[in-house]
């Protein structure tokens, strides 16, 4: 029997849904527990958006004594009963994020070689856990977050930095809990999905230096105190490296990534009749010009029936940048599909979604938003030019007028983002 064609709205909407089902700790975890220590005690600790439910999860499975501390965003904590959860502001630090992480590096204190550190870490635990290196203020490593955010520095940059600048972060962590065997389970939020990048690596040793650090904030025209930079020339803000005795009895495995993602949205496309195609997992690069290069993809295909024939849908993740230069409102995902809109000009049959698997697009209320080959139309009728939105980077305004903002909440996970373009 030859199915229906799907609605796209709806079938856009499944397709992200199944992506964040697909790497949500409750599916991931459990099978990447370790087996509790036979004599001595263990201690969670851990990062990130997804930090909580990965906690709620390990406590439904952990068959033994289990005690810790983990933070997460506001909004993002689950109902655990035997770690604690506290909540810290993302994607700027604040106190709360600080008193944590000093509190977490209190508790790992006095631990023995019996001892396990179970250590649960995803995307967002850079800025959780802000404990700022000797002679830096909170509001010095603030402002440097804030600038970064806004320069369209790649997360591996950034989080070299934040490295740097951290009394926790760049395997600093882990130092803190020696002896004790430490293993971290890692939801990655970076394309390349490197170990070491996701929530700057608080329990891995760090391959990068000061230096680099130094190099990224003079790449992107960042300012920073005197008493920043000395701290970097002079060394003072050294990592631990790879190689390091202290990491040996160590291990972590990564238990979700956007591939996991991609991968169940073409399966649940494929499930409807629509062929599906995985571009990739790990597009870098400006919101904006990732869109052109998608929108160009998408015309081929729904004109010359290159690389693909319609009907089909294009599926991408990984982590875009936005240069801000407006003062609109909107997230790297928003950005992306208002140039996409533009690009595309109200192409017949092109319909799109791009979304942010945590359920926050940057810092708004929203995952993402959907295009359709009437959004052009539509906002025009209500006064809205599309370029003029785009230069002053409000995608929010713009698909928040339309009521096309993808509203999901926090999904308490997070492998960055998820983009579908469906021709039909």
């Amino acid at each position: 029997m030859t199915q229906s064609p799907p609605v796209p709205r709806q079938f856009l909407l499944d397709l992200y849904a199944s992506a964040v089902a697909a790497v949500s700790p409750a599916k991931c975890l459990p099978a990447f527990l370790p087996t509790p220590p036979s004599t001595g005690r263990t201690l969670v600790i851990g990062a990130g958006k997804g930090a909580a439910a990965m906690a709620h999860t390990v406590e439904q499975h952990w068959p033994g004594e289990l005690s810790g501390l983990v933070v997460t965003r506001y909004g993002h904590g689950a109902g655990c009963r035997r770690i604690e959860v506290v909540e810290a502001a993302h994607p700027v630090p604040d106190e709360a994020g600080r008193q944590a992480a000093a509190r977490m590096l209190q508790l790992v204190q006095g631990l023995s070689a019996d001892d396990l550190v179970l250590c649960l870490i995803s995307g967002g635990g850079s800025s959780l856990l802000a404990l700022p290196g000797e002679g830096i203020t909170l509001e010095q490593k603030q402002a440097i977050n804030k600038a970064l955010l806004r320069s369209g520095a790649a997360i591996g940059e950034m989080n070299c930095v934040r490295k740097h600048l951290s009394a926790i972060k760049g395997g600093r962590l882990a130092l803190a809990c020696a002896p004790a065997r430490v293993v971290t389970l890692l939801i990655s939020d970076v394309p390349g999905d490197e170990p070491g990048v996701i929530a700057s690596g608080p329990t891995l040793a760090d391959p990068t230096t000061c230096a680099e650090a130094l190099a990224v904030l003079d790449k992107y025209a960042i300012a920073v105190p005197d008493s920043v930079r000395v701290h970097l020339q002079s060394g003072a803000g050294e990592t631990p490296k790879p190689g390091d005795a202290r990491f040996a009895r160590n291990e972590h495995h990564i238990i979700a990534t956007a591939q996991h993602a991609l991968e169940a949205a073409a399966a649940t496309a494929e499930a409807a009749g629509v062929p599906a195609y995985i571009l990739s997992d790990g597009i870098e690069g400006e919101a904006r010009d990732i869109a052109l290069m998608h929108a160009a993809l998408a015309r081929q295909v729904a004109s010359r029936g290159q690389p693909f024939q319609r009907p089909c849908v294009l599926i991408s993740g990984g982590e875009t940048t936005v240069t801000v230069r407006g003062s609109g409102r909107g997230g790297r995902n928003a950005e992306f599909l208002l140039s996409l809109a533009v690009a595309l000009d109200g192409a017949a049959d092109i319909h799109a979604i791009a979304c942010d698997t945590d359920g926050i697009d940057g810092s708004e209320d929203n995952a993402g938003a959907l295009l359709q080959p009437d959004s052009l139309a539509r906002a025009a009728a209500l006064g809205m030019r599309a370029k003029t939105l785009l230069e002053n980077n409000d995608g929010y305004g713009f698909f928040s007028a339309l009521d096309d903002l993808v509203v999901s909440g926090p999904t308490r996970t997070n492998v960055n983002d998820f983009r579908a373009i469906l021709i039909c």
